[in-house]
């Protein structure tokens, strides 16, 4: 019997947490869309590469919100079973408090794993994927690279403007600058450019002018007709991987190098797309980074614990709908405080040791609070 009525509470935390994850993760995500969108409009990416991007995105939404939806639905259904005098038949039934707050306990275990799992793997390489997509994928000439009164630096090294658009592919008063190396660059103007996109991407210029500063020496010459090659252009998109799209394996390899631990294991990382983060300097980094996958988690069990706090009251009890605020507040504000205390956090191990010992603290107190409340014995 305690299985089925257990098994019954589960389900319906489990459908209300995937009902809310799922609602609160798409709104924000059509959101942050919106704002894709525009940028995939302004680099002339295609249809396609927005979706997969947009996509990629999701799962670091997912963890974003996924504390404070684990906390607020079960929350939600706690005092649900409240209300409906559910508990009362959990107890009447010969379920003994603790053996509920275990129950949970083990369940908020689970949930925390979960998105251990989501931080440090998942979302890691999601946005290394997206970053390689945006990398890989062509520029849309017509749609997005050239747009009038407006200069577009999305190629790396390229910036072109143009003031008008006589029709699509049709430019006048074209100016383009390309840097090349040891600071020198070229400006080339033109007063009509036709774009030509094929086998061979080309802006043919009509009726303008080059100007050229190589090593501080300036040249230039006058054209009817010229043609710019837009073939094997770079964008301005950054290969090199940032922290939080940097996997947690390389993150500690970063740790081995940086401490000189020589762990077999670890050495044997590449580290190569990533070395820039490996460094002393950005230790900091590192542990904000590993504590936002490891530690900030651990507030979900506790966020849970707080909550079976309710289970030493009652509905009947007048102090009830203060004690639910109050624990509710509670919640939130340490939400909330999980994320500031990413601003604790220097560059010593021993003192970040002591921010990081601040959720397991609670736990245990709370946990052997449960105990003695409940006058159990091991």
């Amino acid at each position: 019997m305690n299985k089925l009525i257990f098994k019954k509470f589960l389900v319906d935390y489990s459908i209300f947490l995937l009902i809310a994850i799922t609602s609160a993760s798409l709104i924000v995500w059509i959101f942050q869309a919106v704002n894709f969108l525009d940028i995939m409009i302004d680099d002339g990416r295609n249809y396609i590469t927005y979706i997969k991007y947009s996509l990629l995105n999701l799962p670091k939404i997912i963890s974003r919100l996924f504390p404070f939806v684990v906390f607020f639905s079960f929350f939600y259904v706690f005092i649900r079973y409240e209300n409906d005098n559910e508990l009362i038949i959990f107890w009447n039934f010969g379920i003994n408090k603790i053996q509920f707050v275990y129950f949970i306990f083990f369940i908020s275990i689970v949930i925390t794993c979960t998105q251990i799992i989501l931080l440090s793997y998942i979302v890691p390489n999601s946005l290394q994927y997206s970053r390689n997509l945006m990398t890989n994928s062509n520029t849309n000439l017509f749609d997005g690279f050239i747009k009038p009164k407006k200069f577009n630096d999305t190629i790396n090294g390229l910036t072109i403007y143009t003031e008008d658009t006589k029709k699509k592919g049709n430019f006048s008063n074209v100016y383009i600058k390309k840097n090349m190396e040891n600071n020198s660059f070229q400006i080339t103007y033109a007063k009509e450019g036709i774009l030509k996109v094929g086998s061979n991407n080309v802006l043919e210029l009509y009726d303008g002018e080059t100007i050229n500063i190589i090593n501080g020496k300036l040249s230039k010459f006058k054209f009817e007709k010229s043609d710019f090659g837009l073939n094997n252009l770079e964008t301005n998109i950054v290969e090199v991987y940032k922290i939080q799209e940097t996997r947690s394996l390389i993150l500690f390899s970063c740790l081995n190098k940086i401490f000189k631990k020589d762990l077999k294991y670890l050495n044997n990382v590449n580290i190569s797309q990533s070395a820039h983060n490996c460094s002393e300097a950005n230790l900091i980094n590192i542990y904000k980074e590993l504590y936002k996958r490891y530690i900030i988690p651990l507030y979900i069990p506790l966020l849970i614990l707080i909550t079976l706090i309710l289970t030493f009251s009652s509905k009947e009890k007048k102090n009830f709908s203060k004690l639910k605020i109050f624990i509710f507040l509670f919640n939130f504000s340490l939400i909330i405080f999980s994320e500031i205390s990413l601003k604790f956090l220097s560059s010593s191990l021993i003192e970040n040791f002591l921010i990081f010992l601040i959720p397991v603290v609670m736990i245990i107190v709370l946990f052997f609070n449960y105990i003695y409340q409940f006058k159990l014995k091991f």
